[in-house]
């Protein structure tokens, strides 16, 4: 009896011995980060601020090499934005046995103030009362055209092609610079844009700019989900101005732009993105 008591106690001493040595092991790990991206600082004196970019760079970049790559330009690209599920959407249809997209560089601009970057200025009242720094898409288009994009085709190892990509507000201002700027990107992924800002004063802006882009192909897709009505005293439909916005690019006749209308009834406003922008690399790889 004596003997098997003893036999429990070493048993026991022993299993003791070795949960002790779980932790001391587990502190042994070699962790190390887990790294993106980069983040960049680049002051603006249009817009009077410094904003952060958050870049990710495509497997085997080399700053060295002869290799350039399209850009990418997010909006909403803050770390806790858009930027962390759009880039795995490009790694993801880069793969080799996909090849559905190019090796790219994503540069996310981490917002700021979207309402007052992404809007033209409104002529409604209880808006400008409501949203008081409205209305400076102007320095933010500025602000893309001659710091941003030239400061990453300096700083980078990049090639003619370049997307934008906005949601929302987001999907806004792409609509703006698509409009007025249509040279400035050679691919714009539009979802969910809030065309209803100032009464949908944007769908009125003349396409003749676009009727003479250039001799470069333009690709404009333009997703919207299940959205309903918007936030306006006068009703309008999200769906339904989407639809617009692609029906006045398709008049525009100019046959180096291709828009591709995408209505997404299993989405609504929250939940589009994602797929609205996979739906769009998949239509403009089949344009190759």
């Amino acid at each position: 009896m004596v003997h098997k008591v003893s036999l429990l106690f070493y048993f026991i001493l022993f299993s003791l011995s070795l949960s002790g040595q779980v932790p001391q092991a587990r502190q042994s790990l070699d962790k190390k980060p887990f790294v993106l991206g980069e983040i960049v600082d680049i002051p603006s004196r249009i817009l009077n601020e410094k904003r952060v970019l958050n870049i990710y760079l495509p497997p085997g970049y080399n700053p060295k090499d002869t290799i350039n790559y399209p850009v990418v330009y997010l909006l909403d690209g803050s770390a806790d934005e858009d930027f962390i599920h759009v880039v795995g959407l490009y790694q993801f249809t880069a793969f080799e046995w996909i090849n559905m997209t190019p090796k790219s560089i994503i540069v996310g601009i981490a917002t700021v103030d979207r309402r007052r970057d992404f809007t033209l200025p409104t002529t409604i009242d209880s808006d400008k009362k409501r949203y008081p720094t409205t209305g400076h898409s102007d320095n933010f288009m500025q602000f893309l055209e001659q710091e941003l994009v030239p400061y990453v085709e300096k700083n980078y190892k990049t090639s003619p092609s370049r997307t934008l990509i906005g949601q929302s507000l987001g999907g806004l201002l792409a609509t703006e610079v698509l409009l007025k700027k249509p040279a400035l990107f050679t691919q714009y992924i539009i979802t969910s844009p809030s065309l209803w800002w100032d009464n949908g004063s944007l769908l009125n802006l003349s396409t003749s700019l676009l009727e003479h882009s250039g001799n470069r192909q333009t690709n404009v897709y333009i997703g919207v989900g299940k959205e309903g009505l918007t936030p306006t005293v006068i009703p309008r439909v999200m769906e339904v101005d989407a639809n617009l916005l692609a029906e006045k690019i398709k008049n525009s006749k100019n046959k180096m732009v291709t828009v591709y209308f995408d209505y997404l009834p299993q989405e609504d406003h929250a939940t589009i993105a994602h797929q609205a922008i996979y739906n769009a690399l998949r239509l403009f790889s089949s344009k190759k």
